[in-house]
């Protein structure tokens, strides 16, 4: 992949692979077909992680220990051919290993008796439609009728074969097995009720489950960020054996920074016709974002400038004098825009006339790259797939009873356009949408279904109304400083190797000159570690190179006669293919890269490769056979894995410096090695620069103000700060600003960022984060020193683990803070543990509920 992957995406590609292999096996073993889903919001980044499962199907993948499928081949289905345009874009884009040839777009000439192994074919619903090219003369359906053969195939152009005879004779080609992944897999799946049943089954359906004379596809990979109608029809068809779907978390993705943290909504007060004003308010804004980018880009010397685009949504039906109004508030507002900066993606592909404008045609795929569209027209056709990471402004001029509309769109806008997290600036990570058709109430519900997770639901925060916040100047710097100083943990992540991440971490060393030859040094120091292990386990690698050079077995004699059966055990020496097999597992465990230069490193130490090439040789065989040997000893791999972790960690705090010194894109390449780890590891705070905070709510039709406070880091211009807080956090608020050498305070957000002081524990086997909720700042004896102060709340199912997660912390950085302490509230009085207390972190690791631990006398009264 030329992309590296996230963590979940990591974990979504093995949980994807581990079917495709159990789907191979179950087809091709017992005829028996599968399926499953992916589901992941939008924005996750389905394709790359498709991208990287493909490439491990057709070419097989050491990381995720899956062998090649030699007879693969896979159709990728949708509804769209534009969006099939983008997605065939994208393989090309992220994969290094599927070539553009192995991309294959069925269109009406394909004429082929069989799909090819290795390939991806693009396919899309108008290609299976009666009226296509493909399929006239052959209803699978009414052949399957026409039993006596008197009706001959009546196919066009001399077709030899339709796209239905191609798919029948590759799912029944004992060499090939046939993938179906379906791109959205929501669309085209239609309630199956009991009524229904008998009703003609859409073309999506009778691709799955076959029709006629096709059989159906025998592994099914539906992926969608909504796939609760692709599982019940699945299901409800009986015809696939379910394998356990996929699915991603969405906080995962929003840790990651690949989507935008916040959504701001602008809509007006009252029921009307605001296009106009609300047209200009979206142009000021485009014009906003277009000087925040440049400035960030011209800050951190970024050699990809983000150009923002604004998207004006309008109804199926549009009024083009009414667009042509809008684009004229567009130019007057923003002069500075050339004219022919607007196009639109409209269905029929043909330039149009907007008022006294006319406006070209882009195909969906391609505005993303096209930076000369500054202003896209589209109704609701890229709310399907399409998606645009610099579109950062969005006016819909669709009405309120078409909300689902904008739900969908509003999860096209949140891709971050550099992939990433902008560290500290809350304006660089926001998407505005604004909404002159909207009245409150249904603004109010396209909110709730943003953020309650429902269908097509997108992880962050959504605000309607919102003031920005900044750095607060009363605040000293000594104070700055301490905040950036606190430990932030990381979750870790699962099947996270040490040596992959040591030789991540060399190549980003040497490409930023803080280590030249790091690389080589790495290798070096792992090739000392693995010399070592083999000194001190010498008799047992002894014992499992000789496992590797012969193979044993047993050979069963039948006496025909006396009806009678033997044991004879044989060894045979292991050739070429069993060796090579071997010393490929063992690469696993210490990865490929430093495999093949250990096996250098000893051969080297043999022979002389340019004295005698055909020695070298030999001893490059007899490496291979250390290796493998070496793979097979219980102890290598966690020592492998202890010098490889250790090795990094001390790269890291000896260049901490040098690294914070970067840009922020050079930045996070680092905390993302940081993070490859499967123990939590401590990354520094980052001063926000902006922020924005809600400032009222609608409760039950009645707007309720927050109230505002003093003394916190980030102020607006009058330096005060909104927060809606319960009674025990407003008591906690009140109770801490009033202690001796108090100066200021933080409310730690609950989203996740590198402003956001998050604390690692486990619940049922699985890493998540806690984010306390106050970090208070105090001057004691000329310092400034930090306490954590967190209200927690005893009745959720979580209380327990996450208060041994904050004791956890309290212990490894007990020098970080003065005081750690959880509050909450037992018969109408608030309770508090102290954390600095080993005592108290004791009953905590012990405890097994939570009540019990705040009406004791670890507790004092708060």
């Amino acid at each position: 992949m030329k992309f590296t992957l996230k963590d979940y995406q990591r974990d979504a590609v093995r949980d994807s692979l581990n079917n495709l292999g159990k789907a191979r096996r179950l087809w091709h073993s017992e005829s028996d077909r599968t399926a499953f889903s992916l589901t992941a919001v939008t924005g996750a980044g389905k394709t790359v992680m498709a991208a990287a499962t493909f490439e491990a199907l057709f070419h097989g993948d050491d990381e995720f220990s899956f062998d090649a499928d030699p007879g693969a081949v896979v159709i990728w289905f949708s509804d769209d051919p534009s969006l099939n345009e983008q997605t065939r874009f994208r393989f090309i884009e992220a994969s290094d290993r599927i070539n553009y040839t192995d991309l294959v777009v069925i269109e009406n000439t394909f004429n082929r008796p069989k799909f090819q192994a290795g390939k991806i074919y693009f396919l899309n619903t108008q290609k299976l439609s009666k009226n296509s090219l493909l399929v006239r003369g052959h209803d699978p359906e009414e052949m399957a009728a026409k039993v006596d053969g008197t009706f001959p195939d009546m196919r066009p152009d001399l077709r030899a074969y339709t796209i239905w005879d191609t798919i029948k004779n590759t799912i029944e080609d004992p060499d090939l097995t046939l993938y179906l992944v379906l791109d959205e897999a929501h669309r085209g799946m239609g309630k199956q009720t009991a009524a229904s049943q008998n009703d003609r089954n859409t073309i999506v359906q009778r691709l799955i489950n076959g029709v006629g004379s096709v059989p159906g596809i025998p592994a099914v990979w539906g992926i969608s960020a909504t796939v609760e109608r692709f599982n019940k029809a699945i299901e409800s068809a009986g015809k696939h054996i379910k394998l356990p779907n996929v699915e991603v978390d969405a906080s995962k993705v929003q840790e990651s920074g690949l989507i935008k943290d916040t959504i701001l909504l602008d809509i007006p007060d009252n029921v009307g016709d605001f296009d106009t004003v609300l047209v200009r308010r979206a142009t000021d804004k485009l014009k906003e974002s277009t000087a925040a980018w440049a400035a960030y880009s011209k800050q951190q010397q970024e050699a990809h400038i983000v150009v923002p685009l604004m998207v004006l949504q309008v109804p199926n039906t549009p009024d083009p004098d009414e667009i042509g109004r809008a684009l004229d508030t567009v130019f007057e507002r923003y002069p500075e825009l050339p004219s022919a900066s607007v196009a639109h993606v409209f269905g029929d592909h043909t330039t149009q006339r907007f008022g006294n404008r006319d406006v070209p045609y882009i195909e969906p795929q391609r505005v993303e790259e096209s930076t000369w569209v500054r202003v896209l027209i589209a109704k609701d056709a890229i709310s399907t797939g399409w998606d645009c990471p610099r579109a950062e402004v969005m006016v819909s001029f669709r009405a309120a009873k078409e909300k689902e509309h904008i739900t969908q769109l509003l999860g096209r806008l949140v891709r971050s356009p550099l992939a990433r997290r902008i560290p500290g600036n809350d304006r660089l990570n926001a998407v505005d949408c604004l909404l002159p058709k909207f009245n409150r109430k249904a603004v109010e519900q396209v909110v709730d279904e943003l953020t309650t997770g429902s269908e097509a639901a997108t992880p962050g925060r959504v605000l309607i109304d919102y003031i920005e916040v900044v750095p607060n100047p009363a605040v000293s710097p000594a104070v700055w400083e301490a905040f950036e100083a606190l430990p932030s943990q990381t979750r870790p992540q699962r099947g996270a190797k040490p040596a992959v991440r040591l030789t991540a971490l060399a190549h980003e060393l040497a490409s930023d000159d803080i280590l030249p030859g790091a690389g080589r040094l790495a290798h070096a120091e792992m090739h000392a570690s693995l010399d070592k292990f083999q000194a001190d386990n010498a008799a047992k690698i002894k014992d499992k190179r000789q496992s590797v050079l012969v193979v044993d077995g047993k050979t069963v004699k039948a006496d025909m006669l006396g009806q009678g059966r033997s044991l004879e055990q044989f060894w045979e020496d292991a050739d070429v293919a069993v060796i090579d097999d071997a010393y490929r597992r063992a690469a696993r465990i210490f990865s490929p890269a430093i495999a093949h230069s250990y096996v250098d490193h000893l051969a080297s130490q043999e022979a002389d490769r340019d004295d005698d090439p055909e020695a070298f040789l030999e001893a490059i065989v007899e490496a291979r056979v250390t290796v493998a040997g070496l793979g097979l000893v219980m102890e290598a791999q966690a020592y492998f894995d202890a010098e490889a972790d250790k090795l990094a960690k001390a790269w890291l705090s000896k260049y901490r410096e040098q690294i914070k010194a970067l840009s922020d894109d050079r930045r996070e390449s680092y905390r993302q090695i940081i993070e490859m780890s499967t123990e939590p590891q401590d990354a520094g705070l980052l001063k926000p620069e902006a922020r924005y905070e809600a400032t009222k709510a609608n409760e039950n039709g009645k707007v309720r103000v927050f109230p505002v406070w003093d003394s916190h880091l980030l102020c607006d211009q009058a330096g005060k700060y909104p927060a809606d807080m319960n009674d025990w956090e407003r008591t906690v608020v009140e109770t801490e600003s009033a202690r001796p050498g108090f100066t200021s305070w933080y409310r730690n957000p609950q989203q996740p960022g590198q402003s956001s002081l998050g604390i690692a524990y486990q619940e049922a086997g699985q890493y998540k984060i806690l984010r306390p909720d106050f970090i208070f700042f105090a001057e004691q004896d000329g310092q400034v020193v930090a306490d954590i102060v967190d209200p927690h709340g005893l009745h959720l199912a979580d209380a327990l683990p996450k208060l041994q997660g904050l004791a956890m912390y309290a212990e490894r950085h007990a020098g970080a803070y003065r005081r750690v302490e959880s509050v909450a509230e037992v018969k109408d009085k608030l309770r508090v543990l102290d954390l600095t207390k080993s005592e108290v972190r004791q009953a905590i690791t012990d405890a097994t509920e939570t009540a019990g631990l705040f009406s004791s006398i670890l507790a004092d009264d708060y």
